[in-house]
């Protein structure tokens, strides 16, 4: 019983019911849990919880995934300043919506720029939501030329121009691999001045801005790109349009106290 852990124990009674007729637990100073149980009485609900895992098994995996949200929306609420303040000019829709959506992408992910159509048909049908880009460059491979890097230092570059969206969809729209001649290319199609471009991609804020990008996504135990974080939820992968709404309903339904379809 104690390999599963107090938390896991806690979650379990709380399924089965038993802290409906028994005092709830506290927590005490040093993270541990203190309840106001008598011997007795502990020793009857860890049987009552053993015998509930053995009737039900397939609670653990529930309780083990319950856990790992738990501790997720631990980590987003510690970095939630970090992750939705954007860089400036790096952000999208409605400044001032009731919905943040945090998109981590890299321009030379095929899934990103498959995913790119999808943001923009989200953007245009959900006045009240804002969309902060981070750029994530990791996939450049060790002694090639760094193109992510330097398609993320050109669109933030960009931003301070004003320029950051264009330049954002002009990258996207490059076909085929990416490479420095599209890249050009891309520029001039977001219509910025090239030479304070190239100026401001030697800034070493936008440098900073990167690795603090980067930094984040180790924190979170972001695996790849796209990744979007939506209130207290993470979603990894080129998910559909729909799969994207459902997320902005339920933040929304959370904060109003309401369900979504009532």
């Amino acid at each position: 019983m104690k390999r599963i852990g107090v938390s896991l124990v806690l979650l379990v009674a709380a399924g089965a019911g038993l802290f409906a007729l028994t005092p709830a637990p506290r927590a005490e100073s040093g993270g541990r849990v203190k309840t106001d149980f008598t011997p007795a009485q502990e020793k009857q609900i860890e049987a009552l919880v053993r015998q509930y895992i053995l009737d039900h098994p397939e609670i653990i995996p529930e309780a083990v995934t319950e856990l790992q949200r738990r501790e997720v929306v631990k980590v987003l609420n510690s970095y939630r300043d970090q992750i939705e303040t954007p860089f400036p000019g790096a952000v999208a829709g409605n400044p001032k919506g009731d919905v943040t959506l945090v998109e981590f992408f890299d321009f030379r992910c095929p899934y990103c720029r498959r995913s790119h159509a999808v943001m923009k048909e989200l953007i245009a049908s959900d006045p009240n939501l804002k969309v902060v880009y981070r750029d994530l460059p990791i996939l450049d491979q060790q002694g090639s030329e760094p193109l992510s890097r330097r398609a993320a230092l050109m669109a933030l570059a960009a931003a301070r121009q004003g320029r950051y969206l264009e330049m954002h969809d002009a990258i996207f729209s490059v076909e085929g691999r990416v490479t420095q001649e599209k890249l050009v290319a891309a520029a001039r199609k977001a219509g910025v001045n090239e030479k304070r471009l190239a100026t401001d991609m030697n800034d070493p804020s936008l440098e900073q801005e990167l690795n603090k990008n980067l930094q984040l996504g180790g924190t979170l135990g972001l695996s790849g790109t796209p990744t979007y974080i939506i209130g207290d939820q993470i979603i990894s992968g080129a998910v559909s349009i729909d799969d994207l709404r459902d997320a902005i309903a339920k933040t929304r339904s959370s904060r109003t106290g309401t369900q979504t379809g009532e």
